[in-house]
């Protein structure tokens, strides 16, 4: 599968997350799988573009090709500049946002509110691409709600502007991430469109992600908050997807040895004391359900480590919390997680 010029093998995609698809788990997503990583959204307007989290989201030194960077906002202008900025700073793939429904972008015209002004999408659309000589990619909903699905007509314009590649999350922005994703739309979309049509929304392990490739005809999958705690799900899904065979989950240690190098890149990123705040979600993540502990000791880990201020001590509770883990099955024992 292509997005222009670049081939995105495999084709699974780490979907923009606000908060999580920053350098350090996009680095660790792609050694770990994944075709292609979009950085989390940064915003349009110039006068924040030198704020220390806008330049820590444009910071894509050592990141492996393809580099592609998602950009929101509503001035079609302003997507356009901000789009060659980006372009300037090391994005070989710029991906619009039309699919973030929080309300804070939404009250701003932004993410998938925009879809309910198809003529400044098509404005928004032609003016980035025109803007910029690397592909474009959109990212939207099925709709702003269950009686406006208007993503086929979206798609149509996209496609006309010179899109590159659309991804569609089986959900309306009035859903957010409640109920359960459809995927009808995202058929019907990929059967009208000539351009690769990625789809995303509730695939959470390998055979959801062949299952929704089966159903809609898409061209790839993007995982979101699945890869949250497991970065791991991309080669598993790519081991499925090619083999039809179940990947024997990480070890114990492997998982480890993952989750130790994500927190020191963590911690190196953002700075010790920034870094050490930002790894205690991802710390939850990669406890939660683990099979080898009851709920009550994942919390009074997490209860511990959300306390540790330094990254020594994040670093050592890490590593008592995973020997008491290895103490808990045989060595070398592998149990999903």
């Amino acid at each position: 599968m292509h997005i222009g010029p670049y081939t995105i093998d495999p084709p699974l995609i780490l979907a923009p997350m606000a908060g999580v698809t920053d350098k350090p788990f996009r680095q660790l997503c792609k050694q770990l799988g994944a075709g292609l990583a979009v950085s989390e959204m940064t915003i349009s307007d110039p006068r924040f573009w030198n704020t220390g989290k806008s330049l820590r989201r444009m910071d894509h030194a050592g990141e492996p090709a393809p580099v592609s960077v998602q950009i929101a906002g509503t001035e079609p202008q302003q997507l356009a500049r901000a789009a060659r900025y980006n372009v300037d700073h090391g994005a070989q793939i710029i991906d619009i946002n039309m699919g973030c429904p929080a309300k804070k972008v939404c009250n701003a015209w932004a993410g998938s509110a925009l879809m309910r002004d198809e003529g400044l999408v098509a404005r928004i659309v032609e003016a980035v691409v025109k803007a910029v000589d690397v592909p474009v990619t959109l990212k939207i909903r099925t709709g702003w709600d269950a009686g406006h699905r208007n993503a086929p007509v979206i798609a149509r314009i996209a496609q006309e502007a010179g899109i590159a590649a659309l991804a569609i999350h089986g959900r309306t922005r009035d859903q957010h991430y409640t109920g359960t994703a459809e995927y009808d739309t995202i058929a019907a979309i990929k059967a009208a469109l000539s351009i690769p049509v990625f789809a995303n929304g509730d695939i959470d392990s390998p055979q959801k992600a062949a299952q929704v490739l089966h159903a809609t005809g898409a061209d790839a999958v993007l995982v979101g908050r699945a890869a949250q705690g497991r970065p791991w799900i991309f080669r598993e899904i790519a081991h499925f997807l090619a083999t039809g065979q179940e990947l024997a989950p990480p070890s114990i240690s492997e998982v480890r040895q993952i989750l130790l190098g994500h927190l020191h890149a963590l911690h190196e990123f953002y700075g010790e004391l920034q870094g050490v705040r930002i790894a205690r979600k991802h710390l939850a993540w990669y406890v939660k359900n683990r099979p080898e502990q009851s709920t009550e000791e994942m919390a009074a880990f997490r209860a511990v480590v959300n306390r540790a201020e330094t990254a020594e001590a994040q670093l050592r509770l890490t590593v008592d919390y995973f020997d008491a883990l290895e103490a808990a099955v045989p060595s070398g024992f592998a149990t999903a997680a």
